[in-house]
C-alpha cells in the first residue's frame, strides 16, 4: 500500500491547491456615491477570469492625435503609448486586460468588466505630463509688457472684450495661421478704408494684453488674474507668434486648472513660469491620493528616484523663498507655494476641492507615465453583461450536455473501468479550473471550447488504455497484468497525440491575439489536466480496487 499512499497523498495535495485557487476571495473595489464621497465595496468572488466577450465590459480603439503637430517617429510614438496605457490599467485593476497594436497606426483595447467607462477613458486619454517650474520671482515678464503690448499693437491685433466678443478677431484668426492679415485686405484702398473705420466702430474695445490683467495685493510674483470672459482673448493672444518673441527669455505662460474668485467675480490665474523645470514626472516612481487632514482637501503624496531626490534636492536648496508652481499637463496645480527647504525625494500636489477619486486617477495616471504625444479614441464600443450571460448560459449548455453524454456512453460501455474514468473526469474539471485560477488566466467563450475539446482528449487516453486492457484479458492475463500492460502499451500514443496538440496550442498562443490565445491557454492547461487524470489518478483508482480484490477477481471492462 506504499505506493497507493503516496498517490493518495498527491492526489489530496493537488485537491488542496485546486480548492485553495478556486476559495472565493474579498474583492474591494472603490465606487463613488451619491453624495460624491468614495464608498469602499467588499464582495466574494471565485478568482477565476472571465472574458470580454463573457462578462461584458469596453473595447476602445485609439491613434496617435497628429492635428497639432505631427510626430517625428509615429512607431516609437506608439510603442511607448503602448506601454504607458498598458501600466496605466494594471494599475486600474482590470482583469486580463487586451492591449494590442493593430496596424501601422492603431492600438485596441478591450477592458473586461469595467463599469465606469468614463474614469476609464479619462485615465486612458490623460497625458499626466508632470513639472516643477520657479515663479517669475524677478517680475520681468511685468517690465515687459509695455514691449508686449506695442509688438501686437505693430502686428494689427484688435480685439473685443466680454461676453460680446469672447474670443479673437479675425486679424488675430489670421496671424494664428501664420497668415499676413494684410492679404485678406480688400485690393481697392477705398474699401480697405471703409473696411478699417467700420472694424474699429463696431469693436467693443481695442485693448492691449497688460489692460487684460489684474493685480492681487500681496500677489505671488509671476502670477496674474484674467477676468473669466477674457480668457479666450487673451489666450488667443498668448499664442501669437509676436507675443512669444516680444516675451522675456526663458520665461514661459501658464494657465491655472481653475479659476478663482474674487469678490463676486470669477478670474482665470496666469503664471509666467521659468522655461526650465526643476525636475518633471520621470523621475517620479510613486504616487498615492490621499485626504490631508489638516484642510481635508484631496492630495497626492509622490516620491522620487534616488537620482531625482538628488536634482531636486539641490534645485530646491538653491530655491529657498522663492515660489515653485506644479505643473501637469501644461495646467498650474492650484497656486504655487513657497520653498521653505530643501525638498529631496518626497513631496506633495494639493488639489483643492477635487475629490478624492480624482486624486486617486490622478496617482494612477502619475504612476504609470506620461504619454509621449496626445491620443485620440476612434472607436468606442460597450458590450453589455447580458451578452456575457447569455454566453456563459450558452456554454454552460453545452459542457453539461457534453459531459453528460460522455459519462453515460463511458458508463455504459466500459462498466467499472467506465466508472473510474468517469470519477477521473470529475479531477480533470477541477484541476483545470485550479489550473486556470492559479495561472490567472482568462476564460472566454473560444475558453469554453477548448474546456470541452480537452475533455474529449481526457476521455480518448481513456478509451485507449481501456482497449489496451482488454486485448490484454483476451490473451488470458490476470487482471493486475493486464492492467499493467494496458498503461505501459497505451503510452506511447496518448503522449502522441497531447504532445502534438499542446505544440499546436502553442503556436496559436505565440502568434495569435485575444480570443485565438484564451483558446490555447485553455486548451493547454486541459490537456496537462487530462494527461494527470487518465495516465496518475484513473491508474490509482485501478491499484485501489485491484488491492482490495482476490486475484481471481475479474474485471469489469
Amino acid at each position: 500500500m506504499s505506493t497507493i499512499r503516496n498517490r493518495l497523498f498527491i492526489i489530496g495535495g493537488l485537491l488542496l491547491l485546486t480548492v485553495y485557487a478556486l476559495w472565493p476571495r474579498s474583492i474591494t473595489r472603490t465606487e463613488v456615491g451619491p453624495d460624491g464621497e468614495s464608498v469602499t465595496v467588499v464582495e466574494k468572488r471565485i478568482p477565476l477570469k472571465l472574458g470580454l466577450d463573457l462578462q461584458g465590459g469596453m473595447h476602445l480603439a485609439i491613434e496617435i492625435d497628429q492635428s497639432g503637430a505631427p510626430v517625428a517617429n509615429l512607431p516609437d510614438a506608439l510603442d511607448r503609448a503602448e506601454t504607458v496605457i498598458r501600466s496605466r490599467i494594471d494599475e486600474f485593476g482590470v482583469a486580463e486586460p487586451l492591449i494590442q497594436r493593430v496596424g501601422a497606426d492603431r492600438i485596441i483595447i478591450e477592458l473586461p468588466g469595467i463599469t465606469d467607462t468614463e474614469q476609464a477613458k479619462r485615465i486612458v486619454e490623460r497625458s499626466a505630463f508632470l513639472e516643477f517650474r520657479i515663479t517669475d520671482m524677478r517680475d520681468e515678464f511685468q517690465d515687459a509688457l509695455g514691449a508686449i503690448d506695442a509688438a501686437l499693437a505693430r502686428a494689427g491685433v484688435r480685439g473685443r472684450r466680454g461676453s460680446s466678443g469672447g474670443g479673437t478677431s479675425s486679424a488675430i484668426q489670421e496671424l494664428l495661421r501664420g497668415q499676413d492679415s494684410s492679404e485678406a485686405q480688400p485690393q481697392d484702398s477705398a474699401e480697405t478704408q471703409d473696411t478699417t473705420v467700420v472694424a474699429e466702430s463696431d469693436s467693443i474695445s481695442t485693448t492691449a494684453f497688460s489692460e487684460l490683467l489684474n493685480y492681487q495685493q500681496g500677489g505671488i510674483p509671476g502670477e496674474y488674474l484674467v477676468p473669466e470672459e477674457d480668457y479666450a482673448y487673451a489666450d488667443s493672444l498668448i499664442q501669437l507668434p509676436e507675443f512669444q518673441r516680444a516675451l522675456p527669455r526663458g520665461l514661459a505662460m501658464f494657465w491655472g486648472n481653475e479659476a478663482i474668485s474674487q469678490g463676486a467675480r470669477p478670474f482665470m490665474p496666469l503664471y509666467a513660469l521659468d522655461s526650465r523645470a526643476l525636475i518633471t514626472g520621470q523621475e517620479l516612481t510613486d504616487a498615492q491620493a490621499q485626504i490631508d487632514p489638516t484642510f481635508n482637501q484631496a492630495v497626492v503624496n509622490f516620491q522620487l528616484t534616488r537620482r531625482g531626490g538628488r536634482v531636486f534636492g539641490r534645485a530646491t536648496a538653491e530655491n529657498v523663498g522663492n515660489y515653485m508652481a506644479i505643473v501637469l499637463d501644461g495646467r498650474v496645480q492650484g497656486r504655487p507655494p513657497v520653498i521653505n527647504g530643501q525638498i529631496t525625494r518626497n513631496g506633495q500636489i494639493e488639489l483643492g476641492n477635487a475629490q478624492i477619486q480624482d486624486a486617486q486617477d490622478l496617482a494612477l495616471v502619475l504612476r504609470a507615465g506620461a504619454l509621449p504625444a496626445p491620443i485620440e479614441i476612434v472607436e468606442e464600443r460597450t458590450v453589455g453583461p447580458s451578452l456575457g450571460q447569455d454566453s456563459i448560459e450558452k456554454g454552460q449548455r453545452a459542457g453539461v450536455i457534453a459531459i453528460v453524454l460522455v459519462v453515460a456512453i463511458i458508463g455504459w460501455y466500459y462498466r467499472i473501468a467506465g466508472l473510474f474514468a468517469i470519477a477521473g473526469l470529475v479531477f480533470y474539471m477541477l484541476f483545470s479550473l485550479g489550473g486556470l485560477a492559479m495561472m490567472a488566466a482568462t476564460l472566454t467563450l473560444p475558453g469554453l471550447a477548448g474546456f470541452v475539446l480537452s475533455l474529449g482528449l481526457a476521455v480518448d487516453a481513456n478509451v485507449l488504455i481501456f482497449e489496451r486492457i482488454r486485448e490484454e484479458l483476451a490473451l488470458n492475463k490476470s487482471p493486475r497484468t493486464a492492467v499493467e500492460s494496458g498503461f505501459q502499451h497505451a503510452m506511447p500514443a496518448i503522449i502522441d497525440a497531447n504532445v502534438t496538440t499542446v505544440i499546436m496550442a502553442a503556436f496559436l498562443y505565440q502568434f495569435g491575439t485575444g480570443p485565438v490565445r484564451g483558446f490555447a491557454v485553455t486548451l493547454i492547461i486541459g490537456i496537462v489536466a487530462s494527461l494527470l487524470t487518465a495516465v496518475f489518478v484513473t491508474r490509482t483508482f485501478f491499484l485501489i480496487w485491484l488491492q482490495r480484490r482476490s486475484p481471481s477477481t475479474q474485471l469489469s471492462i
